[in-house]
C-alpha cells in the first residue's frame, strides 16, 4: 500500500461510507439517489443529449482530420497486442453483461411494453423497437468510450503524462491541476467508476439470479444474488491476481468464443432470415435517422420525454459513468496505433457486432413473443431464458449464457480493479495486488448494497446521479486534448 496515494484513501472512505449509509439506512438511501436521479434527468436531459452528440461529431472530425495520422505514442512504438485481441479486449471491458442483460428484453420491451412513440404491439412499434435499441448501443456509446480513451492515451504515451485524469487537464488549467482541483477531479472519476462498475455487476448477479431461478427454480431473491457476488469476487481477484497481460487478456478472449458460441447458435436456431432482414432494414434506418434521434427530447409530449429520461438518458450516464473505467482500460491496451486507426476501430466494429448481436436476440425473442411465448411478461434478466426456452437445445443455450454473463461479470470487475489501481497509485501502470484486492472488495460491497437498498431501480439512480458531475470533465478533456493537439500540429 506504499504507492496509495491520497485518492485512494478518500474515496475508499466515501465508498465505506455509502456502504454503511445503505446497509444502515436502505430506505433513506433509496429516497435520497431517487430525489438526485429524478433531478438530473428532469433539468439536465438536453445537456445529455448534446454532449453525447457531440463527442460522436468530435470522433467523426478526428478520423477524417490530418490529425487522424498522429500516433498514440512514439513514433517508432508498435501496438502491444495483436488486433483482434484489442478488440476482444475493448469490447469485453466496454459492454460486457449489458449485451446479454438487454439482448432480448430491449427490444421485446420497446415492442410490447415501452415503445417511443408507436401504440404497443404494433407493427410501428416493432419497427421503432430494433431502431431505438441501436441507438442506445451504437456509435455514440462507443465515442463516449473512445472521446476520453484518446484523451488518456494520447497524453500518457505521446507526452508520458501519468494515467490520471487530472494531468489530461493540464493544457487548460496547468498547475492548479497539481492542487485541490486535480484531487477532486480524480476523486470524482474514482467514485463514477466505482458506482458504474457496481451498477453492472449489480446487473449480473441478477441475470444469473434470474438464470438460475427461471431454469432451477431457485428463489430470485437478495440472499443469493448476494452469494453470486461473493462467488464470482473470488474468481475476479484470481484473475486479478494473474496481471493485465493473462488474466484479463485470456479472460477477453474466452469471453468473445462463448459470445461468438453462443450469437451463431442463436443465429441458426433462430429465425435467421427474419433476423437477417430485420438487421438490413433497422440499419437503414438508424443511419436514416440518426441526426433526429439524437437530439429528441419530445418536450411537447408528457409521455415521449419521460420515455427519453427513462431509456436514452439512463444509457447516456450508464455509459458516461462507465467512460473513466473503460477509457482507461482501452487507453492502456491501445499504445503504438494512430488516432484514425484507434478511433475508427473502436467507433465501427464493436458498434456492428452490438447490432449484429440484438438483431440476433431481439428477433428471436420477439418472434418467440408473436408465437405465443410471453417474453414481455418476464423481468428482464430472465427474458434470455425463457427465449431459450422454446428453442431446440433451449438448456444447453441457457447454460452457455449464464457462463457467458459469468466471464464478462469476471472481465469487467477485473478490468476495473485494475483501472482503479491505476487511478488511485498516481497513474501507476502496474498497480499491487492488494489494491487491487481493495478495490475488488469495494465494488462488490457497492453492488451488494445497491442491490439491497432498492434492487435494479437504486442501481440506475445512483448511476445517473455519479454520471453527471463527470461528464462535465468529460467535456473539459476534449477541450484540453485538442488545445494539446493543435499546439503540437504547429510545430
Amino acid at each position: 500500500m506504499k504507492k496509495a496515494t491520497s485518492v485512494f484513501w478518500i474515496t475508499l472512505s466515501i465508498t465505506f461510507i455509502i456502504s454503511l449509509w445503505g446497509a444502515l439506512s436502505p430506505v433513506g438511501f433509496e429516497n435520497i439517489t431517487n430525489t438526485v436521479m429524478n433531478y438530473i434527468s428532469v433539468r439536465f436531459g438536453w445537456y445529455y443529449l448534446l454532449l453525447v452528440t457531440f463527442f460522436v461529431v468530435f470522433c467523426i472530425f478526428l478520423i477524417f482530420s490530418p490529425y487522424g495520422k498522429i500516433k498514440l505514442g512514439k513514433p517508432r512504438d508498435k501496438p502491444e497486442f495483436s488486433y483482434p485481441t484489442w478488440i476482444a479486449m475493448l469490447f469485453s471491458a466496454g459492454m460486457g453483461i449489458g449485451l446479454v442483460f438487454y439482448g432480448v428484453a430491449s427490444p421485446v420491451s420497446h415492442y410490447i411494453k415501452t415503445p417511443p412513440m408507436a401504440e404497443p404491439g404494433t407493427k410501428e412499434a416493432l419497427e421503432d423497437a430494433l431502431r431505438v435499441t441501436f441507438f442506445h448501443y451504437g456509435i455514440h456509446a462507443w465515442a463516449i468510450y473512445g472521446s476520453i480513451a484518446l484523451v488518456l492515451a494520447y497524453f500518457t504515451f505521446r507526452h508520458g503524462k501519468p494515467g490520471l485524469i487530472s494531468k489530461t487537464l493540464e493544457p487548460l488549467f496547468g498547475d492548479k491541476m497539481n492542487t485541490f482541483w486535480g484531487l477532486l477531479v480524480d476523486i470524482i472519476a474514482v467514485m463514477a467508476t466505482i458506482v458504474g462498475v457496481a451498477t453492472t455487476l449489480g446487473f449480473g448477479a441478477t441475470q444469473i439470479n434470474g438464470g438460475l431461478s427461471y431454469l432451477l427454480g431457485i428463489g430470485n431473491e437478495f440472499w443469493v444474488q448476494l452469494l453470486i457476488i461473493l462467488a464470482v469476487t473470488v474468481l475476479f481477484m484470481i484473475s486479478a491476481y494473474t496481471g493485465l497481460g493473462k488474466g484479463i487478456k485470456y479472460l477477453s478472449n474466452t469471453n468473445m468464443s462463448l459470445a461468438g458460441l453462443l450469437f451463431i447458435a442463436t443465429l441458426i436456431l433462430g429465425p435467421t432470415q427474419y433476423i437477417l432482414n430485420s438487421f438490413t432494414n433497422s440499419m437503414g434506418e438508424y443511419i436514416q435517422k440518426l441526426p433526429v434521434e439524437s437530439f429528441r427530447i419530445a418536450p411537447n409530449d408528457s409521455e415521449g420525454i419521460q420515455w427519453v429520461r427513462d431509456w436514452t438518458i439512463f444509457f447516456w450516464a450508464w455509459w458516461i459513468a462507465w467512460a473513466p473505467f473503460v477509457g482507461i482500460f482501452i487507453a492502456r491496451v491501445s499504445k503504438g496505433r494512430t488516432i484514425r486507426e484507434f478511433l475508427s476501430g473502436i467507433l465501427i466494429v464493436p458498434t456492428v457486432v452490438s447490432l449484429l448481436w440484438f438483431s440476433t436476440f431481439g428477433m428471436s425473442g420477439v418472434k418467440a413473443q408473436n408465437s405465443g411465448a410471453d417474453i414481455a411478461g418476464l423481468p428482464d434478466e430472465q427474458a434470455l431464458f425463457g427465449m431459450f426456452d422454446h428453442f431446440p437445445f433451449g438448456v444447453v443455450l441457457s447454460i452457455l449464457g449464464l457462463m457467458l454473463i459469468g466471464t464478462f461479470f469476471i472481465t469487467s470487475a477485473d478490468s476495473a480493479t485494475f483501472v482503479l489501481g491505476m487511478q488511485t497509485t498516481n497513474g501507476s501502470l502496474s498497480p499491487s495486488t492488494t489494491i487491487k484486492f481493495v478495490w475488488g472488495f469495494a465494488q462488490s460491497t457497492i453492488a451488494a448494497v445497491l442491490l439491497y437498498t432498492g434492487g435494479l431501480q437504486a442501481l440506475q439512480n445512483a448511476l445517473i446521479s455519479a454520471a453527471f458531475p463527470f461528464s462535465i470533465i468529460m467535456f473539459l478533456m476534449i477541450i484540453s486534448f485538442y488545445k494539446a493537439l493543435s499546439k503540437e500540429q504547429k510545430k
